[in-house]
């Protein structure tokens, strides 16, 4: 039985799937995007974070720590009089995490949901992943993933799912890379084999301002996905001002590589010139 790190379960999710759903996040992403609102997604382990802007310094904290430096113990979580601290992130074996799951799953799927695995990158925990989606085949199961994995795992983990949502942020490889940190060419080619597949997906694509809000990003990705066989529908997903408010929680600064008050352009007639229905959330 294998153990994995999620850092929370959402209930009642509407926006990660059909129907009403249950949403885990899973911990881990081999992404650094700029302008990721998920930065407690971010690293593996278990971390500690804190809503510094309403604490009273009252020293209860300081009291019970034991170490020179934060292993995320949890020892202070407890004594903090205002709860302004928690660990983001749990260990869990897959036995635990399909019971967590199964607890509510027919309130859900009387709702026409299900469960999607969310991150971070539930792919980086692939091992895992696989193991909780063998034990709940009868259950709606959806993902909402980056694509940056090895194909073959790629390809193993859709055949266990009913519903594929996946990013395709910047089609361009050089700007990609700048602004991710990765290279796409292992997301195209996943991408690919789910355009030629018949599992039904959405493709997503966060609209960031002078990034890839513009003709020649919007086009190139239509025309990489016209005529893909079980394509739902096209996102556009334009970037949120507030992304950032999560990073001083956990001691970490939010420096985006663009201007986060420029305004966003978005193009859904653009997708439909190429037979693609789009939506901007």
């Amino acid at each position: 039985m294998l153990t994995g790190t999620i850092f929370d379960i959402k209930e009642f999710a509407v926006f990660d799937g059909p129907g009403m759903r249950q949403t885990v996040f899973f911990k881990g992403c081999p992404l650094r995007c700029s302008w990721c609102h998920n930065p407690e997604g971010l690293c593996m382990q278990p971390q500690l974070m804190v809503s510094h802007a309403s604490c009273t310094d009252c020293g209860r904290c300081r009291a019970v720590c034991q170490h020179e430096t934060c292993i995320a113990c949890g020892a202070c979580v407890a004594v903090c009089p205002l709860r302004l601290r928690k660990i983001a992130g749990e260990a869990v074996s897959s036995e635990e995490l399909v019971r967590r799951i199964r607890k509510n799953a027919s309130y859900y799927a009387r709702y026409g949901g299900g469960v999607t695995f969310s991150g971070g990158e539930p792919f980086m925990q692939h091992a895992f992943l696989l193991e909780v989606l063998k034990q709940i085949p009868d259950l709606h199961r959806a993902i909402e993933t980056s694509g940056f994995c090895d194909q073959a795992v790629f390809e193993e983990v859709v055949r266990h799912l009913d519903y594929v949502m996946m990013d395709l942020k910047i089609f361009d490889e050089e700007k990609h890379l700048r602004y991710t940190g990765v290279s796409n060419q292992k997301i195209l080619e996943n991408a690919r084999q789910l355009c030629s597949s018949d599992t039904p997906f959405v493709i997503r694509i966060p609209v960031i301002p002078g990034v890839n809000d513009n003709e020649e990003n919007y086009r190139a990705t239509a025309e990489f996905l016209q005529g893909a066989k079980a394509l739902q529908k096209v996102e556009l997903l334009p970037y949120h001002k507030t992304a950032g408010a999560k990073y001083s929680m956990l001691g970490m600064e939010y420096q985006p590589d663009f201007d986060p008050e420029a305004a966003v352009q978005t193009s859904a007639k653009l997708f439909a010139e190429y037979g693609i229905a789009c939506e901007v959330l």
